[in-house]
């Protein structure tokens, strides 16, 4: 039996400088999680994957992170996108310094 659809953005890494990043509504890519498109529907996102990985000069191993919509946006639905989304945990830079 297949799996059930849950809703999900596109996430992946930069090819340049390796941090996470999403696809935006527009096929731009955004460095957080709340400017990602939450795709709510299993066509469009098998049609919006297919486009994320069409933009290999740009980005690394998209794939379809587990989200729900949260008051900013969308927001990680599984601990590990939740991480993922905070930014490096070995020190404090980045999305971290940014968010205190």
């Amino acid at each position: 039996m297949a799996k059930a659809f849950q809703h999900a953005v596109i996430s992946a890494n930069d090819l340049f400088d390796g941090r996470v990043i999403y696809l935006g509504a527009a096929g731009e890519w955004v460095d957080r999680i709340e400017e990602a498109e939450l795709i709510e529907d299993e066509a469009r996102a098998e049609m919006r994957l297919a486009d994320a990985l069409a933009q290999s000069e740009r980005a690394v191993g998209p794939y379809l992170a587990p989200a729900r919509a949260g008051l900013r946006g969308p927001e990680p639905a599984h601990f590990r996108e939740t991480f993922r989304a905070r930014g490096p945990s070995n020190y404090f830079h980045g999305k971290q310094s940014e968010a205190v």
